[in-house]
């Protein structure tokens, strides 16, 4: 383990020990009486999503009524990156009172944009490593939310696929090469890989027509597994990379658990869902007159390994008990 990681378990340890790790998801607080107005950021703009309503949701349960307490600015890029920085500009234009940023690239456009409006954090790979936070315990300047124990976690998700299939060799990653937090994760899984005697198939995408490239690079280089880094511009091409891999009978090792449950073998991390239901506890909280520098980063405490059989049996894999027992979920 490293010394950075090793100072990350130190600041979490402190910070639980000081009851601050958390922000309260209940709210006793007032509720605005004229309409607040929340910016939402993101590669992808879908305002029906399921990480949108799953904030919405959280909202709900601390008493928002959408056009009574609060109306939300949905901004999306449509997967181009080099848009978010107008789009970030736009929605400081319309004088929202805080920004909902979802993952590293949305949310370093956010911070460029401005420095006077709060931003709350969705999914932050490595807010540190990053450079968009100081700290977890205190972020600093207008900057705080919900990150995810992303580098950390993808050591151990090369394990566990490695567990998954012994004879595992080669393995095929795809990843946003476009977004560095991404490249700390890509990074992580090089050293894991290198103990286990993994080689690691490089296949860093920058926009959605990469894809087409990493595909015909799996199919003339043939791996022995797939491994998604989840982010905003690899997620919405998962129906084609699931259906390539049934094709060619390759199991798929994702971060998190929505993906299994569409059909990849194995997921290992938080819920992304989860994360985006906290935010809004950060909303919260940022209208009722605290600042971000009051509230610690927040990063997940439980972790859930996923298991798909239905996959398993279709790719002719037999799963180890031992991992089977670790399962959070077992689907079958």
């Amino acid at each position: 383990m490293n010394a950075r990681v090793v100072g990350r378990l130190v600041v979490m340890l402190i910070i639980l020990a000081l009851g601050i790790r958390a922000v309260p998801f209940d709210s006793d607080a007032q509720l605005p009486t004229t309409a607040a107005r929340i910016g939402w950021l993101s590669l992808f703009g879908d305002a029906h999503s399921p990480v949108v309503e799953a904030f919405r949701q959280g909202l709900r349960e601390l008493g928002y009524v959408e056009g009574q307490h609060i109306t939300i600015e949905y901004r999306g890029a449509e997967g181009n990156p080099h848009r978010l920085a107008d789009l970030a500009a736009e929605l400081v234009r319309h004088q929202v009172e805080v920004i909902v940023a979802s993952r590293t690239l949305a949310i370093r456009a956010a911070k460029t944009a401005t420095r006077a409006i709060p931003i709350v954090m969705v999914a932050a790979g490595d807010p540190v490593g990053t450079g968009l936070i100081t700290s977890l315990a205190r972020p600093g300047g207008n900057i705080t939310g919900v990150a995810t124990l992303a580098t950390e976690l993808s050591g151990k998700r090369v394990e566990l696929l490695k567990e998954a299939v012994p004879h595992l060799s080669q393995v095929a990653v795809l990843w946003n090469a476009a977004d560095s937090a991404m490249a700390l994760k890509f990074g992580e899984m090089q050293l894991a890989a290198q103990a286990l005697g993994v080689t690691l198939q490089h296949l860093g995408v920058r926009d959605a027509s990469d894809v087409d490239w990493a595909l015909t690079m799996m199919t003339q280089h043939r791996p022995e597994a797939l491994f998604m880094i989840t982010d905003m511009l690899t997620t919405p091409e998962r129906r084609r990379l699931l259906d390539f891999a049934a094709a060619h009978r390759l199991p798929v090792m994702y971060e998190v658990r929505e993906l299994v449950e569409e059909g990849g073998l194995l997921a290992y991390g938080p819920s992304l869902l989860d994360q985006a239901r906290r935010a809004a506890a950060y909303v919260d909280k940022l209208l009722n007159g605290a600042t971000p520098t009051d509230l610690p980063v927040e990063e997940p405490t439980r972790l859930e390994l996923v298991i798909n059989l239905k996959t398993a049996e279709a790719l002719g894999l037999t799963i180890p008990p031992t991992l089977l027992f670790q399962a959070d979920e077992v689907i079958r």
